[in-house]
């Protein structure tokens, strides 16, 4: 975890400070390759009554979709949940897995909040600090912020504000679902957020990198059953 997080305390005041001087790293701008060549997605679940954490991350071929490498990580569960401060108990897992893929995807999907987050370091942009890859945070539910509902069909969009900044997107991924919230993390711009996203959803409610992750992600070994 010192490698992860530096001289972070253990404390929540000090991740929280942490957040704060990671925040001023991410690079809302594209800096991500012209033409990709392997997209990466990452999920992270949760075992033995949740003192384990389970982080799944697979590499697919950018012009097909189709997977090409996958990895499981386990690690025990370094803090209880607070709100706000997810990657603390995720990252470490998460980047065991990305450790164990044969190579280092050209963007990255995270399951998770990128900037939309109170301190505009969700685990997407946190993911993307850390490694320096171009990330884009996927996520289920707002975690902060206000927003118009998006129309019922799928592309429908409309702006994440918080504090009167935008911070991500709400995107209506597939009729008759719930809208996903969409954010940059790192190296990727805002508009750029939402338009990759929408390259890559085939029908599902998920974008193929974070539902593969996710599909990946919710199994169990006998541990977890």
């Amino acid at each position: 975890m010192t490698d992860v997080f530096g001289d972070w305390n253990g404390s929540i005041d000090g991740a929280r400070r942490l957040q704060g001087k990671l925040a001023r790293q991410v690079v809302l701008r594209d800096e991500w390759p012209a033409t990709l060549e392997v997209l990466g997605g990452f999920d992270v679940g949760l075992e033995d009554g949740g003192d384990t954490v389970h982080a799944a991350g697979v590499l697919l071929d950018a012009r097909t979709l189709r997977p090409c490498a996958q990895a499981i990580a386990r690690a025990p569960t370094p803090m209880p949940y607070v709100p706000g401060l997810l990657s603390f108990r995720e990252l470490p897992a998460l980047l065991m897995a990305l450790g164990q893929l044969p190579r280092l995807p050209d963007l990255v999907f995270v399951d998770g909040q990128g900037i939309a987050h109170p301190r505009r370091l969700g685990i997407a942009a946190h993911f993307g600090v850390v490694t320096g890859l171009p990330c884009i945070g996927v996520a289920k539910k707002p975690l902060c912020g206000h927003h118009e509902p998006p129309g019922p069909e799928p592309g429908d969009h409309t702006p994440l504000m918080h504090r009167g900044q935008q911070i991500g997107w709400v995107l209506r991924s597939k009729r008759r679902c719930n809208p996903l919230i969409v954010s940059p993390g790192h190296r990727v711009g805002m508009d750029s957020a939402l338009a990759l996203v929408l390259r890559y959803l085939r029908g599902y409610r998920l974008p193929e990198p974070t539902r593969l992750a996710d599909r990946l992600a919710s199994q169990r070994d006998e541990r977890g059953r």
